[in-house]
């Protein structure tokens, strides 16, 4: 796959303004023909200049294996660009044509991309996954080469008398109401301590924290309990734990710092745990 690092390694040939001489950045270039476009690679000649004359030129790809992605895309979200060139069947498709900052993917694959798995309840709002979407269609995780997949358990249809509370539209709730006793409550581990300590232990409970939901990693989810939250093994899975109410820049550092460790940990044995 060659999919330029960043826009910058790339020039437009429609025009020759500085005759055979292209900007000392420039690796590739789109260059229009009749037919559509063919992309270039250039070699310079030189160490110095901002233009410096070109030694050769090889055309990767013609017209007939381009496609054009017509639509607004983000640049910086490398793993979005690489799904949407698989998604046109051409070897080749270049992005961002309608403003000029050009960049393009040749012969796309995943192989490269890590699936980190996102764990997360709702309702309410599943507040991880969602601010893990908006960052990486922003392009915040760019560099990483990652992709995410979601695993959002909806605790509405747990067969449950209560649920943890009332911002989650349920009628009878361990903030709001009074237990009696004997109740099938949905709940973490610190609801059964609360039950615990206000009404004893006369309760059937159904385990909703979405730690106790991973199955695969490496991943990231959330869970109330401060002392949980870093990066880890977590029953015997490897990922990062962010406390309820952390901030997007949070997500953002425990994704960095939790892929940075593993990719490293398997450059070095292979595997984790």
């Amino acid at each position: 796959m060659i999919f330029p690092a960043e826009c910058k390694y790339i020039g437009s040939a429609a025009t020759k303004p500085h005759g055979d001489r292209v900007y000392f950045l420039t690796k590739y270039l789109i260059y229009p023909v009749p037919e559509g476009f063919e992309i270039l690679e250039v070699e310079h000649e030189g160490e110095s200049g901002y233009l410096r004359p070109v030694k050769s030129v090889r055309c990767l790809v013609g017209p007939r294996d381009i496609a054009v992605w017509d639509g607004p895309i983000t640049p910086h979200d490398r793993t979005g660009l690489i799904k949407k060139a698989l998604s046109t069947g051409k070897r080749c498709t270049i992005f961002g044509a309608n403003d000029e900052h050009w960049t393009f993917v040749l012969d796309p694959d995943l192989a490269g991309v890590e699936t980190v798995h996102v764990y997360d309840i709702k309702p309410p709002r599943p507040n991880l996954s969602e601010t893990i979407r908006n960052l990486e269609e922003l392009g915040f995780f760019g560099t990483q080469n990652v992709m995410f997949e979601y695993h959002v358990r909806d605790i509405s249809k747990i067969a449950a008398d209560v649920y943890p509370c009332r911002a989650g539209g349920f009628d009878r709730t361990l903030d709001r109401d009074h237990l009696h006793g004997g109740e099938r409550v949905a709940c973490c581990l610190t609801g059964r301590h609360i039950c615990s300590e206000r009404y004893g232990d006369d309760f059937v409970f159904e385990e909703i924290c979405p730690l106790s939901q991973v199955a695969e990693e490496p991943f990231i989810t959330r869970c109330c309990r401060a002392d949980r939250s870093g990066v880890g093994i977590y029953n015997g899975m490897f990922g990062a734990v962010v406390h309820w109410g952390s901030s997007p820049r949070v997500m953002l550092e425990a994704v960095d710092e939790m892929i940075g460790t593993w990719k490293k940990g398997n450059q070095e044995d292979g595997h984790h745990g």
